[in-house]
């Protein structure tokens, strides 16, 4: 499928607003603050799935398309790829919304894996109907 007619694939988990304290000296906002961005999308997401605490163990597959700027609103899409005992692997997209007079555009995307922790932070089993509801969906 043509990048032109790509939409975003997944949950919107967070939109957030690039502000001025986020850019570098090219005023282009820092990889690292959309990665953290990413981080808490995928978290949200990870948690309500799994019904407690998770903790980020892995990102792979990141790739930068564009530059984000002060004032783009960015929207992150979580979609779960694959559920473990206590592992969770979601995709992360993250899209350049700013608003209606301009169609979006994808800014990065990523592979984010969680484990789930108890409140000590050791891992946790993830709930068997929580696994189960995956499976069959």
């Amino acid at each position: 499928m043509s990048e032109f007619f790509k939409k975003p694939e997944g949950t919107l988990s967070l939109q957030t607003i690039a502000m001025p304290a986020d850019t570098n000296w090219s005023g282009d906002v820092f990889g690292g603050w959309i990665v953290s961005q990413m981080d808490l999308a995928g978290a949200i997401h990870a948690e309500r799935f799994s019904k407690g605490r998770c903790a980020t163990i892995s990102i792979n597959q990141m790739t930068f398309l564009v530059p984000v700027k002060v004032g783009d609103v960015i929207s992150c899409y979580t979609k779960i790829l694959k559920v473990g005992n206590t592992s969770i692997q979601i995709q992360i997209e993250v899209w350049d919304s700013h608003d209606e007079s301009r169609q979006a555009k994808q800014v990065t995307e990523g592979i984010f894996t969680f484990v789930a922790v108890d409140v000590k932070g050791n891992k946790r089993q993830i709930p068997d109907e929580v696994k189960q509801k995956f499976l069959t969906a």
